[in-house]
């Protein structure tokens, strides 16, 4: 049997496959699938990091403008996926690219407040990724951007009802696969949505859940000490160990 990076490649490229034919309407004009224009560094995420015995996955719900879409890392961003994780590499342009949210991988010069918290409060409390990923693995649930025409950002919740249920499909089937191939005791949503996608997906999967709030500005409990409330969320888990 493959080992679990190698499987995780295998998952994220029939993801990949599946969602491009996931038709999505208005009020979406553009959608960006870094697991296409960004494969370089998301497969060098998996191959380094998705083998290293990781049983808690930390679910995001999909890339941020300026993190995974530039960087093809989920909460990839560009300053702690180059500089902490050591991952670089070739990115495209997307299809249909919009002109408000241009992709300029790793010369992208906007961070991703949420990838900034995540990935800082892993490097402060574990010191190296190595630590980090022998203990978590961070996955996104879906891997699509959408905007509307004027360049604003749409979540997946806020899709219509059909198309959130086409979409949902294959990626339920993604986290099924990812929670096998790390052979996850624990799934903890970063933020509600998440957390509600993988009780969903996983219901008849022996997991343990959590919910931690999401490092994003826009949640406001985020803006008083993320990395504490995120902490506490994971010990109330017994998961926190360093």
């Amino acid at each position: 049997m493959a080992d679990p990076a190698q499987r995780l490649i295998a998952s994220a490229l029939r993801l990949r496959e599946a969602i491009a034919r996931v038709p999505v309407g208005a009020p979406v004009t553009h959608i960006y699938n870094p697991l296409e224009y960004a494969w370089e560094p998301h497969r060098c995420y998996l191959e380094r990091f998705g083998g290293r015995g990781a049983t808690v996955l930390l679910l995001g719900m999909n890339p941020g403008p300026f993190g995974m879409a530039q960087s093809g890392v989920p909460f990839g961003d560009i300053g702690m996926v180059r500089d902490w994780l050591g991952i670089n590499g070739r990115i495209k342009r997307p299809d249909h690219e919009h002109p408000k949210r241009p992709v300029s991988g790793f010369d992208c010069r906007r961070g991703e407040v949420s990838g900034q918290r995540l990935w800082g409060w892993a490097r402060d409390a574990y010191g190296t990724p190595a630590l980090f990923f022998d203990r978590f693995f961070v996955w996104n649930y879906c891997p699509l951007a959408f905007m509307e025409a004027s360049g604003r950002n749409v979540t997946p919740d806020k899709l219509p009802a059909a198309t959130r249920k086409l979409l949902y499909e294959p990626c339920n089937h993604a986290l099924r696969e990812v929670v096998g191939c790390i052979a996850a005791t624990h799934v903890v949503g970063i933020g509600r949505f998440a957390f509600d996608r993988a009780v969903a997906a996983l219901e008849e999967t022996p997991v343990m859940f959590g919910c931690g709030p999401h490092p994003s500005p826009a949640n406001p409990a985020a803006n008083r000490d993320w990395s504490a409330q995120f902490e506490t969320a994971l010990r109330g888990l017994g998961v926190l160990f360093r």
